[in-house]
């Protein structure tokens, strides 16, 4: 079982940064990709950014240009730097990974329970 605590939310006026970080724990033989998506009330949850093993990146629309993915292989941790924050940034953040725990395990997907971000106009 692998484990993954968010921390870094909180709340910041707009074109204010903030950095998120996911630290995953637990029986892990493998992580594979590792990413962040959001979600806000009403709404469904969305790709922020995703960071392959490898160091491939990929960003939702609204946020490229602005938010920065990066991980720490060393750390089993992924960080999401934002930049000129915006008030439709709001929502609550959740990392994202894909992990063995073992070598005969299967690859299965794993969520952390979410840090809230707010931005304030």
């Amino acid at each position: 079982q692998v484990q993954l605590v968010e921390s870094g939310g909180g709340l910041v006026q707009a074109g204010g940064s903030l950095r998120l970080s996911c630290a995953a724990s637990g029986s892990i033989f493998s992580l594979y990709a590792m990413g962040w998506y959001r979600q806000a009330p009403g709404k469904q949850r969305e790709l922020v950014a995703v960071i392959t093993g490898g160091g491939m990146t990929k960003y939702g629309d609204s946020v490229k240009g602005r938010f920065s993915i990066s991980r720490d292989n060393a750390k089993n941790t992924v960080f999401l730097q934002m930049n000129s924050l915006k008030p439709e940034d709001t929502s609550v953040y959740y990392c994202n990974t894909d992990a063995r725990g073992s070598s005969s395990a299967p690859v299965m997907t794993y969520w952390g329970q979410g840090t809230q971000v707010t931005v304030s106009s």
